[in-house]
């Protein structure tokens, strides 16, 4: 009912309002808002009516409420427009703009003509305020609306006219946006024009040429403008007359404002501009007659000279300074009279222009040399002038001019300046002047701006002020506060921005003043911003450079010039943008030729297309920079730096390789250029050092080389005989500054000449401070020679240089940033692959090593071409190192023994025997034919001529210098065969050879530990190496053996090897072996927590071995939680982990490995899915599974004897058991083969466990109780074994329960617990002695068993006692 009654009243306030009834409707509108207080056309009514009464605050804020609920509706924003455009209220105008450009994007959708309309009113209402600005910006909207639209040609043309009369009103005070609105205007209108040539055009030319006459700094397009126009018409003078008042105004008469007047003359013989232009010009030149015709006789050369332009001061001026220097002194003061009276008329007939008495004043102020020494009437003019016209700002500047020169008011004077500056802006020499006087006054300045500051902490204007003072006074932390104050109260401040970053840039922090400039530019291209970012990327380039990081350097000089271009393309009339310019495509000379790669603009590089950028190589960006370096001259011809920057261009060009004749004779052409350059410098400015010190850089590069020679022999002598001297001043310009590196470069090369032992340390000093190729590459020369030289290893100067300052990563670094940048030095690429190998980078060995040989220098092919060969090897790149040793002349030891090695590697046995022969020929010491001789038996052993390699091998040991290594492989030949005598005796010799160090020590003791094994002496094994391992406890290697030799040999220590375990985690981090060992002992003495928690933290190790130990420690932790009656706590992991130890074996680098591992994770994976068939009920599916594991795995491969146990696992679950015992033999028999200890302990025990089954159900027969008998034998023949034992006394306890034997077997299990038997054991021995006590009736030994399971904590047996007394 209320949506009715709101239409209603609705309908009834329309109504009101077509029928003028405005009260009405407004009290039908507010009905409608008591029902619908948000109802949008109510507000918009009571806006209509509110507005007709004249009510124009209560409108405005109905069309407000009506906006805010519906912004995108139209009927508001019209009702809006329509009430501001009908008040006269100040609020409503300045609100009106904004309407405007809402109901433009509105009407841009839905209604052209509107928005067209809405448009024209906007740009009138920012013409009426001269925002010519924002007129340019609207009506460049309206104009691609219609482009937009289609609209034609004759539209088009008509618009863009429209817009050149717009904002053609006061050009001068435009910004540099509006100005570019404008030329586009009249650039697109010209295009668009008809019949070209014609008239229409040629106003639109004038116009054209009239406004750009206008921007004084639009000189390349006022040139390009009327020469395009001359070409169109050529019999106009009106382009010739704004090209010659603009050469006029600009103060200079070149060549080109010559020829201009000239054609002015042609076209116009009596063209008083043409005769004033040539006057000037030929006073320029110093032709003061012809001056003088021009300018005062011009009727004899068609034209009537300055009686056609009697106002003109500037030629009155230049015809009385012509007449000076003609010494024609009457004519003189006449010019100077007739140009003051021409004034001086000007003046009475208008009194009132101050403009006139001003260029009185300045006539006076510029006359001869009695008016100079009277300013009186100058000062009286400019009074005068200033008085009838306060708004003219030159008048005040000349005013200051006057206090400061000629009355010595500097209070006067800085005020004069000021308001000058603040009439005109654009005034630099008030400017200049205004801020010269305040430094003089700075302390004053600054208390005046604090005081003010007291009083007005807000105004940013005065915080600016200050800055500036605190500028002037050099005090930069001060200044930065003060601008960066004023940035905060006027975040909009350019100026503020840029002071801080200039302040930043000049203290050295370049990333945070570029990092501000970017701000700046963001804005708008400010000039200075640019130039400054530029300034500061180069000089973050040069920073890098200096570190030899020149792929980062080069990135930040192709910002730099990118940065640099955007500057000059807005002024091109500044020579310090061009030799920045110049300075970053220079710069690129420094780092080498790949890197110098950079990506220039097309206009700067000169290539097409010019909208891209092209990535130039370093000769063009060089051929850049010189042209940057002679744009710069030609602004500033004189200046001395430019000069010398030029020079040092051309000097790199010459520098660069040439590619072809052309680029030779190019070259040569350059190293000319340079030494000219460069004096030109020295002309202008004879007293920098710098210029001189080039001069003789470009012109020993020019010098013959018997010149050089000759240079060179006389600076070695003068450094022989000087060598003291120089060191005192090194010394002392050291002491005056120690960062200096060049000094401590010049003390290394002295030392390095006399000999010093602080050669080495002062050539690292310099790589400390600063990377210089001079001291990188002395510094890499000592390291490696001190490396190469084995006798120093022990000597307190090797450890010093070497190893406590890290002298072969340090040399390394340095080295490889002298090679990225020279890449020519062939010495440095084989010291960088020497020291790449010393630090294992044999990668990057093979890398250096080549770059030396694509080198091809004679002198050091060869041993590049060794040192390359022995990279491949350590690499594993056999064929290629073959392909490299065979290109050197193989005369050397070292290049045939690699050639050898290669060969053996690469699997060609024959060949690599031959190259040892050849090198057994070129030995030159007994020691070098050992090594031969051994490496020669070493491949007649893996031919399988054993009695060969024991011939060489005796020739070894018979030498008067036998190696230990010939001697270590005679005995491991004789351990590896069996023949004890003959292992026994060369270990001998090998002992005699003297105390072993390093890997030698496990070596030897390995070999006594083998040769101890294989003469049947396990105890003295262990012992062997325990002593090894007190003579050397730092060895890890030996604690890793003896953790690998104690669970062999002798089980019972458990506690030991989880010692060795954790000491050699202390030295090594290489914890695979030495944990897997670990494992298996503890798991062997029932140490399953210790072992499971010893294995959770290195969870992560990928061996799958860890991770089979950890599922052996879980589940030996659970039976032995089920032996003792404690809850196990990993119920379920084992089937996770086999899991895990499947994946882990699927994963191993290495083929041989990789080929074993996958045969053992296809035999488990079968084992697991067998197993499952098998416990699934599929009993006849899973024993396939068994044969198929039994003939494709185990007969092809014989991976492990833990396959044909695990085979033999499963017939035992299928009640198989004789299949089982043949499984276990052949698995004692592969354990045989392999001499693995732990297999054929494991198969022993194993199948003596499966032969107590019968045993234990009385099952009848001795061959069960045989079997059982053998096999603990056995084991107890390979070591001690508590789990045989028990399988012992088991036996007598399933045959003989009763008997003293059983006790007695037992309670050595139970109760000798020092013996070091396993927990488990003791538990399974103890239940079974209860049954047996309980059997004899034997209370009193029964009760001391309960009182060991109490202290046990055998709370298994403890029930079990329970149970068998409740009975």
């Amino acid at each position: 009912m209320s949506n009715k009654e709101v239409k209603s009243a609705l309908k009834n306030a329309r109504d009101a309002i077509k029928n003028k009834e405005f009260k009405e409707a407004l009290k039908h509108c507010k009905a409608a808002l008591k029902l619908e207080k948000n109802n949008y056309n109510a507000w918009v009514f009571i806006g209509v009516a509110a507005s007709e009464l004249e009510q124009p605050d209560q409108a405005q804020t109905a069309y407000r409420k009506a906006l805010e609920l519906e912004p995108e509706q139209l009927l508001a924003w019209q009702g809006l427009a329509n009430l501001y455009e009908k008040s006269d209220q100040t609020d409503f105008k300045a609100e009106l703009p904004k309407v405007y450009q809402k109901l433009i994007e509105l009407y841009e959708s839905s209604d052209k003509t509107k928005c067209y309309e809405a448009i024209r009113k906007l740009a009138d209402i920012f013409h009426m305020e001269k925002d010519y600005l924002q007129v340019a910006r609207v009506w460049r909207r309206l104009i691609q609306l219609k482009e937009g639209e289609g609209a034609n040609k004759a539209e088009l043309l008509q618009l863009w006219q429209q817009m050149t009369c717009l904002l053609s009103d006061s050009m001068e005070d435009h910004d540099n946006e509006t100005q570019q609105h404008l030329i586009a205007a009249f650039e697109k209108a010209m295009v668009l024009s008809d019949n070209v040539p014609g008239e229409d055009h040629r106003k639109l030319s004038a116009d054209y040429l009239k406004c750009l006459s206008q921007l004084s700094h639009e000189e390349c397009k006022i040139k390009e403008a009327c020469e395009s126009i001359l070409a169109l018409y050529p019999s106009q003078t009106f382009p010739l007359e704004i090209l010659g008042a603009h050469h006029l105004k600009s103060g200079v008469c070149s060549e080109d404002a010559g020829r201009c007047f000239s054609r002015l003359l042609e076209l116009d013989p009596d063209s008083g501009l043409g005769h004033l232009g040539l006057g000037i010009r030929a006073l320029e030149e110093g032709k003061c007659d012809d001056s003088i015709k021009y300018l005062a006789q011009g009727e004899q050369f068609g034209g009537s000279g300055l009686k056609r332009m009697r106002s003109s001061l500037v030629g009155w001026c230049s015809l009385a300074q012509a007449q000076l220097k003609m010494h024609r002194y009457s004519d003189c003061a006449t010019s100077c009279s007739q140009g003051t009276s021409n004034t001086s008329g000007q003046c009475s007939q208008s009194p009132a222009c101050g403009e006139y008495y001003f260029v009185l004043g300045r006539l006076y102020w510029d006359m001869g040399e009695e008016s100079r020494r009277d300013r009186s009437k100058a000062h009286t003019h400019l009074l005068k002038a200033a008085k009838l016209d306060p708004y003219l700002g030159s008048v005040f500047c000349y005013l200051g001019h006057y206090y400061r020169e000629v009355a010595r008011d500097q209070g006067r004077a800085r005020g004069c300046y000021k308001r000058a500056f603040e009439l005109d802006s654009n005034d630099a020499e008030s400017g200049a002047a205004s801020v010269d006087l305040s430094m003089n006054e700075g302390d004053m300045v600054s208390c005046l701006l604090q005081a003010a500051l007291r009083a007005d902490p807000q105004d940013w204007v005065c915080w600016e002020c200050l800055g500036e003072a605190y500028l002037n006074r050099r005090s930069f932390t001060s200044a930065l506060k003060a601008f960066a104050k004023a940035q905060l109260l006027n975040p909009s401040s350019i100026y503020s921005l840029y002071q801080t970053a200039a302040i930043k840039q000049t203290l050295g922090k370049f990333k945070e003043a570029a990092a501000e400039y970017l701000q700046i530019i963001a804005q708008e291209d400010y000039v200075p911003a640019l130039k400054g970012l530029g300034e500061c990327l180069l000089s973050l380039a040069r920073c890098l450079m200096e570190d030899y990081r020149d792929g980062g350097a080069i990135d930040l000089i192709q910002q730099a010039i990118q940065y640099l271009f955007r500057a000059v393309e807005l002024r091109p009339d500044l020579s310090c943008l061009w030799k920045l310019l110049g300075d970053a495509c220079t710069s690129v000379s420094t780092v080498a030729p790949n890197r110098a790669r950079v990506v220039v603009p097309g206009p700067l590089a000169g290539l097409q297309p010019p909208d891209q950028g092209h990535l130039l190589n370093q000769g063009h960006t060089l051929r850049v920079g010189e042209r940057c370096y002679g744009r710069a001259l030609k602004l500033m011809p004189e200046s001395s730096s430019l000069w010398y920057d030029l020079g040092l261009n051309y000097y790199h060009q010459a520098c660069l390789p040439p590619f072809s004749e052309l680029t030779y004779n190019i070259n040569v052409l350059h190293s000319f250029s340079s030494p000219q350059c460069v004096k030109k410098a020295i002309m202008l400015n004879s007293s920098n050092h710098s210029y001189w010190n080039a001069l003789g850089v470009v012109a020993m590069s020019k010098a013959s080389t018997s010149i050089v020679c000759v240079i060179l022999l006389f600076a070695s002598f003068l450094l022989h005989l000087l060598s003291q001297l120089s060191h005192e001043a090194f010394k002392i310009a050291q002491s005056l500054e120690p960062l200096y590196v060049n000094c401590w470069i010049g003390q290394a090369l002295i030392a390095e000449m006399v000999g010093s032992y602080d050669t080495m340390d002062l050539f690292r000093h310099t790589t400390e401070l600063r990377t210089h190729t001079e001291g990188v590459k002395g510094y890499a020369y000592w390291v490696c020679a001190t490396l190469l030289d084995k006798s120093n290893r022990d000597s307190e100067l090797y450890r010093y240089n070497i190893v406590q300052m890290n002298a072969v990563s340090a040399a390394q670094v340095a080295l490889s940033k002298y090679t990225e940048r020279i890449q020519t030095d062939p010495d440095a690429f084989v010291m960088l692959g020497f020291l790449n190998e010393h630090l294992q980078l044999k990668k990057q060995a093979v890398l250096a090593y080549q770059r030396c040989v694509c080198l091809e220098m004679d002198c050091l092919l060869a041993f590049s071409l060794g040192s390359y060969g022995r990279a491949l090897c350590n690499t594993g790149q056999w064929e290629e190192a073959v392909h490299v040793y065979s290109s050197t002349p193989l005369e050397v030891l070292h290049d045939l023994a690699g050639l050898a090695l290669a060969y053996c590697r690469a699997g060609l046995i024959p060949e690599s025997i031959s190259a040892y022969e050849k090198a057994l020929m070129v030995t030159s010491t007994e020691k070098e034919k050992a090594y031969i001789l051994t490496s020669l038996a070493l491949l007649q052993h893996r031919l399988g001529n054993m009695d060969s390699a024991k011939t060489l091998l005796f020739k070894c040991s018979m030498l008067k210098e036998p190696v230990p290594e010939s001697l270590l492989c005679l005995c491991a030949l004789g351990l590896v065969h069996g023949d004890s005598t003959l292992a026994s005796a060369a270990l001998t010799e090998l002992l005699k050879q003297g105390r072993a160090t390093g890997a030698a020590v496990e070596q030897r003791c390995l070999l006594t530990c083998t040769l101890l094994a294989l003469q049947g002496n396990y105890s003295a094994v262990q012992r062997e190496a325990s002593r090894a391992v007190h003579s050397n406890p730092g060895n890890p290697s030996l604690w890793a053996l003896l953790s690998r030799l104690v669970p062999q040999y002798y089980p019972r220590k458990a506690k030991v090897c989880h010692l060795t375990h954790s000491l050699t985690h202390s030295l090594t981090h290489s914890l695979t072996h030495s944990l897997t060992h670990s494992l298996t002992h503890s798991l062997t003495h029932s140490a399953y927590v210790v072992c499971s928690r010893e294995v959770q933290w290195q969870a992560t190790l990928h061996d799958p071995a860890v991770w089979a130990g950890l599922m052996a420690a879980c589940h030996t932790e659970n039976t032995a939680c089920s032996l003792s009656g404690t809850t196990p706590g990993r119920r379920g992991l084992e089937q996770v982990l086999m899991a895990v130890v499947s994946e882990k074996g699927s994963f191993c680098p290495g083929a041989a490995q990789q080929c074993r591992l996958s045969q053992s994770h296809l035999s488990g994976r079968l084992a697991r899915e067998s197993h499952t068939l098998l416990t699934g009920g599929v009993e006849d599916i899973g024993l396939d599974v068994c044969k198929v594991l039994y003939v494709r795995v185990l007969l092809p491969s014989l991976v492990s004897p833990l396959l044909s146990q695990w085979l033999a696992e499963v017939y035992r679950t299928q009640g198989l058991l004789v299949q089982a015992v043949m499984a276990y033999r052949q698995s004692l028999q592969l354990a045989s083969q392999l001499d693995l200890h732990s297999g054929k302990m494991a198969c022993l025990l194993r199948l003596a466990l499966l032969a107590l089954s019968p045993c234990m159900l009385k099952v009848p027969g001795d061959e069960w109780k045989e079997l059982v008998l053998e096999a603990t034998t056995e084991a107890l023949k390979l070591g001690p074994s508590p789990v045989a034992l028990l399988v012992q006394a088991l036996l007598h306890f399933a045959t003989k329960m009763s008997a003293r034997e059983t006790r007695r077997l037992l309670e050595r299990l139970v109760y000798f617990s020092s013996q070091g038997y396993p927990e488990t054991v003791a538990c399974v021995a103890r239940w079974y002695l209860l049954r047996h006590l309980h059997a004899k009736d034997d209370l009193e030994l029964m009760d001391t068993l309960v009182d060991d399971a109490k202290a046990s904590g055998d709370s298994r047996l403890l029930e079990f006692h329970t149970r068998l007394t409740s009975c």
